[in-house]
């Protein structure tokens, strides 16, 4: 890579330094980083907060090119928002689900106005100025809605912008690259020639037909609130395959890369040749490191995912939403009918995507515990006569976690069965499928609860970055249970020992000491109330709240959280024993009025038939 970066040493090597020193610089000046390096940490991370760019700092203090003078690369997008940006988000998902990944699904939808362009790291912020400048001097200007058409060739189908709003466009693009190459010292070349958003770009001839009925189903004219953003990329890694870490890898041998699970790798594909087979070579974007790495630990990511951010001004357009009914079909202005399917889909993702921008609790029941199939004297069926166990039928667990205390404590915090495994990692990749994003998970201390947890992490491939908060609180209506006894659940030692993902720096809002036996309906619903409020308080951060409890967990947590009154004892009964396993709510949060409501779950429910148990012997053999 010596001849690359000699060219873009090049490049910075003549330009005069600007004398304008950042506001976020000068702490960074103050805890002992030298000025260049400090800059160029503060445009690597958008010149955001003093702190992310001394965890930048930090992660690259091994970075052999640390002090190389090489900047960032710069790129002005202009990019829908609103439900014009969902629906466009839809396609890209089912365009690679019908289609496979073609070249357009790297980036996010966009209007390009500004090619990248390099600038030097410490006038970076006048490139902000500009952007701020040019916007307001056309936001009059701005056209209340863009006109996009349809066009499609055997390599290309995206929408074409119309002249008349191109040109205002490409004004504004003009403006900025003046100012920018102006006040910045930087060669800005603005996009004269077509404006387009492209939806695919070099995919299979033999795919067009499909890619343009999906695409048929996208009404462009759905509001849209049009943002002019500026992007940065690092500039060395252009043309290499982005991949991204599922998993940690520690280093065997000092020519081994450190990973950890999300990391993002480049890997030039033309530097493999001579690397051992199953491994890869390529340079971490959040340390800077370069070494070998397992190539099974790693999947291929989008180019985007690892730009940064910089600063955008938002046109406020005038368009207005229209999304059909369930039951009618979709007429274009020539009369012809678009997919009512594809629409119903594109709807539902939307209610989904709009959820969880905000907050959202997800209140599951947990999975099929082996009593439910086996009885309460499943674990007399599996113990031999010197009290060991082993798999009396194949539903049951191929093995129980080791705990210090006695095997029959099982029998009133029974685990889960294996198709209760199955179901919660089904369920998991069903989140997963729906990009849910899981940000906290709380389980009940019954062992069943947090297997369940665990599993979905799984299927979700979190169990990595997400822990399990245990929380007494989220157990069942103590009068339920059959000892008539607070179960002797596991410590959280032994289901860290037995590798359950646990958060052992959690302490619950409810010590499992203060769980009173046969306690009563209003007692149970107090104590419901109050746990559901505490972790709402306790998870201040956008994003999913996974709370895996009981059938009764589903009422008692979303109904207060909703407002509602609580249900007289009877009738939660009987609510109660219709929720299945893996049974779930969902509830939204709406800022903007202070409440919560109930909404569709991110995904389908799970319904499966019986399965009796079965000796060959009855009615095979028998005359």
């Amino acid at each position: 890579m010596a001849v690359a970066e000699t060219q873009l040493y090049a490049k910075v090597s003549n330009k005069h330094r600007s004398r304008r020193t950042s506001v976020l610089l000068e702490p960074l000046l103050a805890k002992g980083f030298p000025a260049h390096i400090a800059q160029k940490a503060l445009a690597a991370t958008g010149q955001k907060t003093v702190e992310d760019a001394a965890k930048w700092l930090h992660s690259h203090c091994n970075d052999p090119s640390l002090d190389d003078p090489i900047p960032q690369e710069y790129a002005l997008y202009l990019c829908p928002t609103g439900c014009l940006h969902n629906y466009l988000v839809e396609f890209w998902k089912e365009s690679k689900r019908q289609c496979g990944k073609n070249r357009a699904h790297e980036i996010f939808p966009h209007i390009t106005l500004c090619d990248f362009f390099t600038c030097e790291d410490q006038k970076v912020e006048l490139l902000y100025d500009t952007l701020k400048r040019v916007g307001e001097s056309f936001s009059q200007l701005f056209p209340p809605s863009i006109s996009l058409s349809l066009h499609s060739s055997t390599s290309y189908l995206g929408f074409f912008i119309d002249d008349r709003h191109a040109n205002i466009l490409k004004d504004f693009a003009l403006a900025f690259s003046s100012e920018a190459s102006a006040v910045a010292d930087c060669h800005v070349k603005p996009c004269l020639k077509q404006l387009h958003l492209t939806l695919s770009h070099k995919f299979y001839p033999h795919h067009q037909k499909t890619l343009e009925q999906l695409a048929k189903c996208i009404n462009p004219g759905e509001t849209c609130q049009w943002v002019a953003t500026l992007y940065s990329r690092d500039m060395r890694f252009v043309h290499y395959q982005t991949r991204r870490a599922l998993f940690q890898y520690k280093p065997q041998n000092i020519d081994e890369l450190m990973i950890n699970a999300g990391d993002f790798i480049y890997v030039d594909p033309t530097q493999q040749s001579d690397v051992s087979e199953g491994w890869v070579i390529g340079t971490s974007h959040r340390t800077g490191c370069r070494g070998f790495l397992p190539e099974n630990y790693t999947e291929r990511a989008n180019e985007s995912d690892t730009w940064v951010k910089h600063r955008e001004y938002v046109f406020v357009t005038a368009s207005r939403l229209f999304i059909q009914t369930e039951n009618e079909p979709n007429l274009k202005s020539n009369g012809e009918v678009q997919n009512p399917s594809m629409s119903r889909s594109v709807t539902k993702v939307l209610s989904l995507q709009n959820a969880i921008l905000r907050r959202g609790v997800l209140v599951m029941r947990h999975g099929e515990r082996v009593d439910q199939v086996f009885g309460k004297s499943w674990l007399q069926q599996c113990l031999t006569a010197d009290g060991k166990y082993y798999r009396a039928d194949l539903n049951f667990p191929s093995t129980l976690p080791k705990r210090k205390d006695s095997m029959k404590h099982f029998e009133y915090d029974p685990p889960l069965s294996c198709c209760g495994i199955f179901q919660s990692r089904l369920t998991g990749e069903a989140l997963l499928d729906q990009e849910v994003p899981v940000s906290y998970v709380y389980s009940s201390p019954a062992l069943r609860c947090i297997q369940t947890a665990q599993h979905i992490l799984q299927g979700l491939k979190l169990d990595q970055k997400v822990k399990i908060r245990v929380e007494p609180g989220l157990f069942e209506w103590t009068k339920w249970e059959a000892s008539r006894v607070i179960p002797n659940f596991m410590t959280v030692t032994e289901l860290v020992e037995a590798s359950y993902k646990i958060d052992t720096s959690y302490r619950g809002n409810f010590p499992l000491s203060s769980l009173v036996p046969s306690e009563s309906y209003e007692e149970f619903v107090s104590r419901s109330s109050a746990v559901i409020k505490q972790i709402i308080t306790a998870c201040p951060r956008k994003g999913v709240i996974l709370i895996v409890g009981h059938g009764s967990s589903l009422t008692s947590f979303t109904r207060p959280l909703i407002g509602l009154p609580i249900r007289d004892s009877r009738d939660f009964a009987q609510v109660v024993r219709k929720v299945p396993s893996l049974g779930m709510c969902f509830c939204e949060e709406l800022q903007e009025e202070n409440k919560w409501q109930m909404v569709n779950p991110p995904v389908k429910m799970l319904t499966h038939g019986a399965n009796a148990a079965f000796n060959w012997r009855n009615g095979i053999m028998d005359d």
